[in-house]
Order: structure tokens, then C-alpha cells, then sequence
């Protein structure tokens, strides 16, 4: 055959590829490749360590007898391929955790041949999906999952709990919740914070919720120091730990309530001056620490505090991890098992609680096991707010003024007048200097405010704004504890 017979390089590449891969687009505009009859998808502009899609189209023309083509023939091929893709159907991909059909999810078990487990109300199987159903996307922080055990009636939860220090049986069934709400790609879930005296195994215990999950390369890590490292850890897994905190900054505080209940980011694409790369984000999260210090009112109402306790008799770090490794096919098979049932209950949702969907799921899981988890949930969202107030000043002298109102009473006046008012009552006769923070003008006061609203309302203290014809004004109502409990037990 003479040369001009030969088909270019290019072509060769570009009619393999058609033949053996599936080429679509997501949303943001990004081309993935997904092999034929696979679900893992990979983009086709990848250089990760993780395995590109270029890398895999190397080695399947090699292995098939094609031969070694050069960077510029595959190049070329590629951008074809990228241009030809973007009129397909938009599809997303997922990590660890997909939506299904037929109000089933999926979670992916990071094994190479794409076996994953469907989850529906009826029951689980594990199965290879339908590409066209899933995709799965992985990354260096996808590892893989044992083959969940079956009919294990139970005994992996008990194994869990025994090689966790949990404090007591609320906190336990609290981690059974967020566990399975970590299976569910749209419930939004609070992110436990792992608290408790030095040696109580906090970290030991978060490494463990993890991989439940994310297998047994899942682990903790340090807080990045900013915002755009956050996000990139965020985007890459499906559980971000974060280990041993010990102050959260507003910015780090705002940053975790958007990765609870989900926000998205946009920055500048990579060698262009008009074009924009978009990241949206709603991810599990866990924490670990002793203190965090001033916890804000907005990121407590997406906390799950977890008390762990000292043990009585310590194990070596070796035995430790060889009996959960061993346990863990039965931990996710038992855990499988309890999300079936918690799924098929019929509960009511709460409507009074700010993560409404992890309180139905609270509720859910009530119904199925007969637990009190809804009470622990309240319970710890009460005990939060009291940690806010214990570190608010603002805080802790509106309540003191409101102590003093006759239940029922509604007070009104300006943001300025507010100010001079809980100025002069904290000051005292004493005229004590006025703490780091406090407000200066009325109207940063409203704002202050505005964030402690939840946290003085589940004291019974209403604030609320209006405008009179004159000027605006800030109202308080010291609200009767009878009519608070009636309005609780309708909600």
C-alpha cells in the first residue's frame, strides 16, 4: 500500500475511539470519556495520576495492534473528538454517590471492573450500572470498597460502635444517621463534629465513619489555609474530614456552611481571558476537635456534635485497624441493610428544624429501629445554641434585657436606640469597658442581630424588624414559654 493510501494517524485514532468509547459533555462543558459498557468516565483533557483518558487510548491502539502514535496525532484526534462531543446530550458525573432511576442511588465501589451498589427502598444488590443511567468519575481520593456482606442481621453496626468511643446510645444512633445520610446524594446532611477529652479516640473514630465510605485509603487532614485548597479537596471526594480544629475563622465558618448545604464557585479558566470554569459543591463533611472556640450561630444550625469518652483499656494502633479492616465487608453490609429500611419507613418531616431533610431521616430512622434519634438531634441543636451564647456577649446581655420584659411584651425601638440601651446594661454602673467586637453603630448591631435570631428564638426572645412612618426599628418580644412549646408542638 503506498503512502497516500495510508489513512492519516489522526483518523486511525479518531475512528478507535468512536468505536470503542463514548464521548459526552456535563453541564459546565467538560468532554468525558467512558469506555463502552463501563460507567467510569474520565475527562478527555485529564493529566492526572489517576489515569487520563489519553493514557487509555495509547494502550488500547497498542494492545490491539495499531501501534505507538505520536503526541501530535493524538492531539489532533483528541480535539476532534472534544469538538464533535459538544453538540451530544448533557450528562453529569458523579463521586462515590449518584442518583438513580426509580428513586434508586447508587454508591460506587471504586473497584476497576465498576461494580457498585444499587440502594432502593426494596433492597440492595450490587451490580455494573448502565453508563447511560451513571457515570462515575474518579479521582487519587476514590479508593475502593470491599464487597458489602449479606444478611449480616445487624452485627456490623454493633462491631462499629464497640470499636468506636462513643459517649452514649444518642450519640451512637446520631452517627448511624449521618452515616446513612452520607448514602443519599440529595439529602444534605450535618457535618458530625468529633468532640471529647484528650485520648478519647476522635480521630481514630472519624478515620472510621470515612471509610465506611471512602474505603481504607479514606483519611483525615490538616484544615488548607485557604478557601480555593478547601474547594479543590471538596471537589475531588465525596467526605472532607478535617482533623484536630482548634479555631475556625469567619471565612473557614462561612466556607463550611456552603460545602453542608451546597454553593457554588467560579473562577477564571485556565489560559483565557473570558471563559470561566464552574464548581458546584454539597458535600459531607466531618470535623475533629476538643474546642473550636466561638462557634456562629449559621454553622451551629449545620453541626452534629458526637462526644467520644477516654476508653477504659487501650488497644495497640495495629490491632486496631486489622480487626476493622476484617469487620468492615459486615459494617457496610449491615449499614446497606439499615438504609433499605430506613428508606421504606414513612415518617413525617420536621418542619421547625433548619436541615429538615436530616431530621426526616432522624424520623425515618426512629420509625425503623425504634431509636430517639429525633430527641438526640434536638437535643444537641439545643446544646449548640448554648455554646453560641456562651461565647456571644451580644448574645448573653439581649437575653438579660429580656429577663427583665414582662412575657409578651414587644419592644420597639431604632437600631441606635437598641445600642445605647444593651450598651448601658452591659457597661453597669461600673461602666466596664466594652468587649473586642462589640457593635459600634446601630447598624451593625442589626446585623448582629440578624445572626443571632435563630439562637435567641430557641430561647424564647423574638426579634423582628419593621418601619414605622417615621423611621425603621427593631422589635423584641420576650415570648411566653407556654406559647413557645404550643407553636413547637404544631411545627
Amino acid at each position: 500500500m503506498s503512502e497516500d493510501d495510508k489513512d492519516p494517524a489522526r483518523q486511525v485514532i479518531a475512528d478507535y475511539a468512536q468505536q470503542f468509547f463514548r464521548y459526552f459533555r456535563t453541564a459546565d462543558g467538560t468532554v468525558y470519556a467512558q469506555k463502552n459498557g463501563h460507567p467510569v468516565a474520565r475527562p478527555i483533557r485529564s493529566q492526572g495520576t489517576t489515569g487520563s483518558h489519553r493514557q487509555e487510548l495509547m494502550v488500547g491502539l497498542f494492545h490491539d495492534g495499531h501501534g505507538v502514535f505520536n503526541g501530535t496525532a493524538l492531539k489532533e484526534a483528541l480535539d476532534l473528538i472534544e469538538a464533535l462531543a459538544l453538540s451530544e446530550h448533557v450528562q453529569p458525573v458523579h463521586i462515590r454517590v449518584a442518583p438513580g432511576l426509580d428513586g434508586a442511588t447508587w454508591l460506587d465501589l471504586g473497584r476497576d471492573d465498576g461494580q457498585s451498589v444499587r440502594i432502593h427502598p426494596t433492597g440492595w444488590t450490587v451490580l455494573t450500572p448502565d453508563p447511560a443511567e451513571v457515570c462515575w468519575r474518579r479521582t487519587q481520593l476514590t479508593g475502593e470498597l470491599p464487597m458489602p456482606a449479606k444478611d449480616t442481621e445487624g452485627k456490623g453496626i454493633d462491631l462499629l460502635m464497640r470499636l468506636c468511643n462513643f459517649a452514649n446510645a444518642d450519640t451512637e444512633s446520631l452517627a448511624i444517621a449521618w452515616l446513612i445520610g452520607c448514602l443519599g446524594p440529595s439529602v444534605p446532611v450535618p457535618a458530625p463534629f468529633l468532640t471529647g477529652p484528650q485520648g478519647a479516640g476522635k480521630s481514630t473514630a472519624g478515620r472510621m465513619l470515612v471509610r465506611i465510605i471512602e474505603g481504607m485509603s479514606g483519611d483525615l487532614r490538616r484544615a488548607p489555609k485557604d478557601e480555593e485548597n478547601l474547594i479543590s479537596a471538596v471537589a475531588a471526594g465525596w467526605i472532607t474530614a478535617l482533623d484536630n480544629l482548634s479555631h475556625l475563622n469567619p471565612d473557614l465558618s462561612d466556607l463550611m456552611c456552603c460545602i453542608v448545604t451546597g454553593a457554588e464557585t467560579i473562577k477564571r479558566a485556565l489560559f483565557t481571558d473570558g471563559d470561566v470554569h464552574r464548581s458546584r459543591y454539597r458535600r459531607p463533611l466531618l470535623l475533629t476537635g476538643i474546642d473550636v472556640g466561638v462557634i456562629r450561630p449559621d454553622l451551629a444550625e449545620r453541626l452534629l456534635p458526637l462526644r467520644l469518652e477516654r476508653p477504659r483499656v487501650r488497644r495497640t494502633e495495629a490491632e486496631l485497624w486489622v480487626e476493622f479492616e476484617e469487620a468492615l465487608p459486615v459494617i457496610l453490609g449491615s449499614l446497606l441493610d439499615l438504609t433499605v429500611k430506613v428508606r421504606a419507613a414513612d415518617a413525617e418531616t420536621p418542619t421547625d428544624l433548619r436541615m429538615a431533610d436530616f431530621a426526616h431521616l432522624c424520623a425515618q430512622l426512629d420509625i425503623a429501629t425504634g431509636l430517639v434519634t429525633l430527641h438526640a438531634y434536638r437535643t444537641s441543636l439545643d446544646d449548640l445554641n448554648d455554646d453560641v451564647i456562651e461565647g456571644d456577649l451580644l448574645a448573653q446581655t439581649v437575653l438579660k434585657h429580656a429577663a427583665t420584659l414582662a412575657t409578651g411584651t414587644e419592644v420597639r425601638m431604632t437600631s441606635s436606640e437598641w445600642l445605647h440601651c444593651l450598651t448601658a446594661l452591659y457597661a453597669g454602673e461600673e461602666s466596664r469597658p466594652l468587649p473586642k467586637g462589640w457593635p459600634t453603630t446601630g447598624k451593625v448591631l442589626s446585623d448582629r442581630l440578624k445572626r443571632l435570631q435563630p439562637t435567641l428564638a430557641a430561647r424564647n426572645v423574638l426579634i423582628d424588624w419593621g418601619r414605622s412612618r417615621t423611621a425603621r426599628y427593631i422589635e423584641m418580644t420576650h415570648q411566653p414559654t407556654e406559647q413557645a412549646d404550643q407553636q413547637d408542638s404544631l411545627l
